[in-house]
């Protein structure tokens, strides 16, 4: 399997750098078998029936882009110098590993100062990352970081424009509750508390679980044989309530549906002994053709990067040759890509229903 086949021409103006308002007013592409139809979020219900359940990631994305100031006493007396530095991984000690630049000039033990009440210590140095101690935790670090940091965009925005307030609010899901994210579950960003509301009172049913999306989501493939990349691991939880509700769901017969791949990824990664199970832990599952789905029959998901893991993803589900059609029916139809782009509903031909 190799990573051309998962290579398609994207034009640079499909990259969507700002959200559709209100969020679910998007487009929404739902591929149902060998039929596709164009939509938009607010019409999702439309392919849903009382007993589907949505599985929603419930992370929180932290504001981890920081710009702080080093100040070092030269020969030439007190000088202060610019580092920018992305938060990446919390560590059990407190400290957090995150990327530095210019990581070569910083010292360790040296203080890098962000704003009156926010500064770290770099302490040491791995694979290319920084380990930072900040000077503050818990709440007190939590609103030192919310009045310092922005958001962390994807590199494919951020090198369009930088981050601003607009995108704390844009680049959160209206049910976010637990920080720990630097990159958002962007399928999720569609849906507003009406559309929620709306889905509840048909009778469709949603559970959550937490998976914190890692920088490592942007990583490219580097290896032409795609089934010898690494994923990068990240940090996640099926609670025992919602890993019952998802048996339940499926022992009736029901649809699971998980909104985005990242709550793809947790729940098959608590099913493989083929059946859901309350699982926390880090999984670094990579899903690509040939893969067998023991929960997700169906996913809603963004439009994703060429030759991307997430790509192969969608393909496992879909099929590579089916996936290709979708696809290009989407860039023939101008959906907006990625992060802040359109939705796709994906439903296999074992899952399809009828619209009702």
């Amino acid at each position: 399997m190799k990573l051309s086949d998962f290579d398609f021409d994207l034009p640079d103006d499909r990259i969507a750098t700002r959200p559709a308002v209100p969020r679910s007013s998007a487009r929404l592409l739902v591929a149902e078998g060998d039929h596709i139809s164009d939509a938009r979020v607010a019409n999702l219900g439309q392919w849903l029936r009382p007993g589907d359940r949505l599985v929603l990631n419930d992370t929180k994305v932290i504001p981890a882009r920081l710009s702080g100031l080093r100040h070092r006493d030269t020969v030439q007396g007190p000088m202060a110098a610019k580092v920018e530095v992305t938060l990446l991984d919390p560590g059990a000690d407190g400290s957090w590993a995150a990327l530095l630049k210019p990581l070569k000039k910083v010292k360790l033990g040296e203080e890098i100062i962000f704003s009156d009440a926010l500064s770290a210590t770099l302490e040491r140095i791995e694979d290319g990352q920084g380990h930072l101690k900040f000077n503050l935790s818990g709440t007190d670090f939590d609103a030192a970081l919310a009045e310092a940091g922005a958001m962390p965009l994807p590199p494919y925005i951020a090198a369009k424009r930088p981050a601003d307030e607009q995108d704390k609010t844009d680049y959160q899901t209206v049910w976010a509750r637990n920080s720990g994210a630097v990159a958002a579950p962007t399928a999720s960003l569609h849906f507003d508390d009406a559309l929620l509301a709306e889905l509840q009172a048909k009778g469709v049913e949603i559970s959550y679980v937490t998976l914190h999306v890692g920088a490592g989501t942007f990583l490219p493939v580097k290896v032409e044989d795609v089934t010898t990349h690494r994923m990068h691991a990240e940090w996640g939880r099926v609670s025992t309530e919602t890993a019952a509700e998802i048996a339940a769901t499926k022992a009736a017969g029901w649809r699971v549906i998980p909104v985005g791949t990242t709550a793809l990824r947790l729940i098959e990664s608590a099913a493989q002994s083929g059946a859901i199970q309350p699982w926390e832990g880090d999984t670094d599952i990579f899903i690509y053709p040939g893969f067998t789905f023991h929960v997700a029959d169906a996913l809603m998901t963004n439009f994703h990067l060429p030759k991307s893991t997430l790509l192969m993803l969608v393909s496992a589900l879909m099929g590579q040759d089916r996936i290709r059609a979708i696809y290009d029916h989407a860039l023939a139809e101008e959906y907006r890509f990625f992060s802040y782009g359109d939705a796709s509903l994906l439903i296999p031909p074992t899952a399809e229903m009828s619209q009702t």
